[in-house]
């Protein structure tokens, strides 16, 4: 294995010192990832050169240059089962990425690491890099002692509570070797500052809102477009935490026990529960309600969004969920996308008041939501607007990029220039022009879509279409 990583030609010739990236993920491969990608292109776009170490994902190549951004990628860890498998995951995966580390060093070179967790083990090879003058920047993706909490409850017996203090360790350490922390928000930046003991200046909260310039409503077109009932969606991991067999249970509420059998959905992600979500749709008696795509691209993504009714967040409250930024909440409002929610402290945060929230757990209240939104395609309208409106002005990614852009400029000394300064805001020179986008500056086109999704049989002569047409 080691040989074979070694001998892969140099992707292109190394950069200036002084200027240079390295970012490790494991939970996800580049550009898959939409986070760290955005990050990837504001460090580009900012002069920096970048390189990347990554899990493959099915069909990826080893090595490749994406926007020039170097990315490396190594064979995945088998899938874990126990803690035993996790530990056996983590370690290979870490070997790997630390040979992959000298390759990297020798064909482009790093002055700075930022790992992205889970899970909390990179410091390790940030301390080793670092008497080679190597900083380690540490982004804060999730809070592995809550997914333990949130996975096992309370941990009582010897080996649980050995389990449990491990991760605080490993937690612990992370924020001890970081030059400088990033958060997802400001529920992950009060848990860095108290369990990581670390000064303000020290943690930089960098939210990861979608760029709203590439990720916009399109008139739906295929399968999506030929939809005439009323669509659900959910996208995202369909991992034990996130709690998508809620949306299983919601669905049956509204087709079995209501007898809605105009509704259907969608659910687009892949994880570790998804083939025994399959075979629950199927035992439910639902398969012809929801559809299943697995891992999907972009255009599908932006697709099934842009045709939908309503967007779906199933995460119960749990100690990682209420405080973790669900990035599907504002990846729903990117495409003018009403949701319907269980009530987490974050979801409120980034959806404010362009979205619905149930009690945790209530599917009940959860149904009674969405048949509201169904009924009502005033409301959808109006939620959808809002949702737009706000992902735009206040969690976008370009106003993240200046804030995660800082967070290097600072840690290796480097001054901004007016023509690094000329970058913000990003304009839309880089952005292909696609017909099938939605005039959003139209009213009369924005409106008509928010009322048929782009989808419907639907005139602009009808009285809903020109009741809100007035009042837009």
């Amino acid at each position: 294995m080691i040989k074979r990583i070694f001998s892969h030609t140099r992707l292109t010739p190394p950069a200036a010192p002084g200027t240079r990236v390295l970012i490790i993920v494991q939970n996800l491969p580049v550009p898959l990832d939409r986070r760290v990608w955005l990050e990837c292109q504001a460090l580009h776009a900012q002069g920096y050169s970048v390189s990347v170490i990554c899990p493959k994902g099915p069909g990826d190549p080893a090595r490749e240059v994406i926007d020039g951004i170097g990315i490396y990628k190594y064979r995945p860890a088998p899938e874990a089962t126990g803690a035993l498998g996790f530990a056996i995951e983590f370690a290979l995966s870490w070997i790997r990425t630390a040979a992959l580390s000298f390759t990297v060093r020798r064909e482009r070179g790093f002055d700075v690491i930022q790992a992205c967790n889970p899970p909390d083990t990179y410091w390790l090879l940030g301390l080793l890099w670092r008497h080679r003058g190597v900083r380690f920047i540490f982004d804060h993706h999730d809070l592995n002692p809550e997914l333990f909490l949130s996975r096992f409850g309370q941990p009582r017996g010897l080996a649980a509570r050995f389990q449990y203090r491990t991760l605080l360790w490993l937690e612990r350490m992370t924020f001890r070797v970081a030059d400088h922390v990033i958060s997802t928000n400001n529920s992950y930046r009060a848990i860095a500052l108290r369990r990581g003991k670390l000064r303000p200046d020290q943690v930089t909260v960098v939210r990861s809102g979608p760029d709203t310039r590439v990720m916009r409503p399109i008139q739906p077109v295929d399968d999506a477009a030929a939809i005439q009932d009323s669509l659900l969606v959910y996208l995202g991991i369909m991992g034990p935490q996130d709690n998508v067999d809620k949306v299983l249970e919601v669905v049956d509420e509204l087709v079995t026990q209501r007898g809605r059998t105009d509704v259907r959905a969608v659910l687009m992600g892949f994880g570790d529960c998804l083939e025994a979500l399959k075979a629950q749709t199927i035992a439910m008696g639902l398969s012809d309600r929801i559809h299943f795509t697995g891992r999907v691209g972009p255009k599908t993504i932006a697709n099934y969004l842009s045709a939908a009714d309503i967007g779906l967040g199933p995460d119960e409250k749990t100690p990682l969920n209420d405080l973790s930024t669900m990035n599907k909440t504002m990846e729903y409002m990117a495409y003018a996308l009403p949701s319907v929610s269980f009530d987490l402290t974050e979801t409120r945060v980034s959806g404010g008041d362009s979205a619905i929230y149930v009690p945790s757990g209530d599917i009940s209240a959860f149904a009674d939501a969405i048949e509201a939104l169904l009924d009502d395609s005033e409301a959808r309208a109006n939620l959808g607007r809002a949702a737009r409106e706000r992902v735009t002005s206040e969690l976008d990614w370009q106003h993240q990029a200046q804030a995660y852009i800082s967070v290097f400029d600072t840690v290796l000394g480097r001054s901004q220039n007016d023509l690094r300064a000329a970058v913000w805001p990003f304009s839309n020179a880089g952005v292909p022009a696609d017909p099938s986008h939605v005039d959003l500056n139209d009213s009369v086109s924005f409106t008509k879509f928010l009322v048929t999704r782009g989808r419907r049989l639907q005139t602009p002569d009808s009285s809903e279409f020109i009741k809100l047409r007035t009042r837009a």
